[in-house]
């Protein structure tokens, strides 16, 4: 067969064009990575990704841990309500005039007694002093009425004189008007009627008031009160004095300890509940009226048990779900996970009784893993940590 000198030339520059493009793979193509491992004919590769995993869980994972304890298991009764003042009281005033000073500030602490608002006491002085002259003004018409009773023997005649002059000269309405307007004097300054903070401060300077115009209301926040409706099968485990712990949704993570302070002896026949009052101590007035709460109450108690945070227990195995736990075996710098099946008995919202049985027991004292250890396989190498998310590993909240 003949070519046409035309087909020749572009078969040849066909050819050439495929020699250079190969070369330029050969020299451009990407060089295996440093430690990669290569494979012959007929071998399975290998896993690269398990050589590093494999590394990995030689590594000790940090894990949070905390000794298991032998104390009373209290089972506690949970209930929601909110924070009350322990006292509060709205102030009015007692009587008129125009408001002249207010020394005090919302949210400004008061001692009991100490004057709060001052009504300006012009008036009230001048009124005073108006009763205190027509005191006296009768005063002398009473002397003039008796000077000489002093002649008469019978100590019963006299008696009755005396008050008859009193009355027919005016002593003692005028003694009654002195003590009413001396009264009105004092009664414009405020002051507290117990030790507590001002809230919902209303008087303004300059203001006209008359007597129950509300000028504001002062809070006792220490201790203060959260009341709470408890279920009526629940009552009867409580007992006034009891421990009692509070948390509130403004402070999470936080819990407050307090005292079963009053058990009202009336269950509400709608809601079926009768109403438990715990008493907080609250220096710095953190906690205030109105803050929504969530309480355990300390119910019934189980001493002498064997007691592990309910994050220690986990669940594994196949088919029949075994209780278990892992105990830390080691030294403060490192150690292994190891793995224990127990046995739980009674709970509370934050503890676990571990029972002595066949299946396994913790001693008082082992620390047991809360935290980063739920992915865990027995004799793992781990360490101790604080926080096992900051630390890189691998939290269970």
């Amino acid at each position: 067969m003949s070519f046409s000198k035309r087909t020749l030339t572009v078969t040849t520059v066909i050819l050439v064009l495929g020699a250079v493009g190969v070369g330029i793979w050969w020299r451009l193509r990407p060089e295996p990575e440093e430690g990669a491992a290569t494979s012959s004919e007929g071998e399975a590769p290998v896993e690269v990704a398990a050589a590093s995993s494999a590394f990995a869980a030689d590594m000790p994972q940090p894990v949070m841990g905390v000794p298991a304890v032998r104390d009373t298991l209290w089972i506690t009764v949970n209930a929601n309500g909110q924070a009350e003042a322990f006292r509060r009281t709205a102030v009015t005033a007692q009587t008129e005039g125009v408001i002249q000073s207010i020394p005090v500030r919302e949210n400004g602490r008061v001692a009991q007694g100490r004057p709060i608002l001052q009504i300006d006491t012009l008036e009230l002085a001048l009124a005073v002093a108006e009763a205190r002259a027509a005191l006296a003004d009768a005063e002398a018409q009473f002397q003039a009425r008796i000077l000489f009773d002093d002649e008469l023997t019978d100590p019963e005649v006299r008696r009755r004189r005396e008050e008859v002059a009193r009355s027919a000269s005016g002593l003692n309405a005028a003694e009654v008007r002195l003590r009413q307007a001396e009264l009105e004097l004092q009664r414009a300054t405020v002051r507290a009627p117990f030790g507590g903070r001002i809230a919902d401060l209303q008087a303004v300077r300059g203001a006209w008031v008359t007597p129950g115009t509300e000028l504001m209301t002062v809070v006792q926040l220490d201790p203060i009160k959260v009341e709470v409706q408890v279920l009526e099968a629940e009552l009867g485990y409580l007992r006034e004095g009891r421990r009692a712990q509070v948390t509130f949704s403004a402070f999470p993570g936080e819990t407050f300890e307090g005292r079963i302070e009053s058990i009202n002896p009336v269950v509400d026949p709608d809601q079926r509940t009768g109403r438990v009052t715990v008493h907080l101590s609250n220096p710095e007035g953190r906690i205030k009226p109105g803050m929504y709460a969530e309480v355990f109450l300390d119910a019934e108690s189980f001493p002498d048990r064997i007691l592990v945070p309910r994050g220690a227990i986990l669940e594994r195995g196949e088919g029949r779900r075994r209780t278990m736990l892992f105990v830390y075996e080691g030294d403060a710098e490192r150690g292994l996970a190891k793995w224990r099946y127990v046995t739980t008995g009674r709970e509370s919202d934050r503890l676990v009784e571990i029972v002595p049985s066949d299946e396994g027991v913790v001693e008082p004292g082992e620390v047991v893993l809360v935290d980063g250890h739920h992915y865990l396989a027995h004799d793992t190498p781990v360490r101790l940590v604080e926080n096992v998310a900051s630390e890189g590993g691998r939290p269970g909240r």
